[in-house]
């Protein structure tokens, strides 16, 4: 797994202003990306940061790089709680929710669309797509919104800002040990 694709991916939940990121990772052995998850790791957990693999396809892993006291936060929300009750999460802690999850994008099932809850998307745009089916939205960037448009594109800026900003960063020699911010 390239830092390069870590740092492009995930900037904003590095940087500690987004709470979560799903990404793909290719890879050629897995025994080699389970050693390299394990090594960020040790350089991330100090910062609060988390990395995980959900999935493995073929040769890409879909990893989830977080923040989990972010996290805890996020899924309190009395409308997240409840969507993820909708969804069969039975868990109330979030560790339990990030290994149903898991098992959600394991099974190979229907798509969780509850996932927007665990990348800091607003409970009520996650609520939107899942009852509008993913139409009737009122502007798109990272996620389709249905509920404070102003506010998701003041988001979408700064998160693509922080991305700039931080592959600038890495480009000019930063690594993750310096990029990931300890919240």
């Amino acid at each position: 797994m390239s830092e390069e694709n870590l740092v492009r991916q995930c900037a904003p939940t590095l940087a500690g202003i987004k709470t979560g990121t799903i990404f793909p990772a290719p890879f050629t052995s897995l025994s080699e990306l389970t050693a390299e998850i394990r090594e960020l790791n040790r350089i991330l957990v100090p910062k609060g940061l988390r990395l995980l693999p959900l999935r493995y396809q073929g040769h890409t892993a879909l990893l989830y790089l977080y923040r989990p006291a972010e996290l805890r936060v996020d899924l309190k929300d009395q409308l997240a709680e409840a969507l993820l009750a909708d969804a069969g999460y039975s868990g109330k802690s979030s560790e339990q929710c990030v290994a149903y999850l898991a098992k959600r994008f394991r099974s190979g099932g229907e798509f969780p669309h509850e996932v927007g809850l665990f990348l800091s998307y607003p409970p009520q745009d996650v609520r939107g797509f899942i009852e509008n089916h993913a139409v009737n939205y009122k502007c798109a960037g990272l996620w389709k919104v249905y509920g404070d448009e102003a506010l998701a594109r003041r988001l979408f800026d700064k998160f693509r800002k922080c991305t700039d900003i931080y592959c600038a960063l890495w480009r000019a020699g930063s690594g993750i040990d310096q990029l990931a911010v300890a919240v």
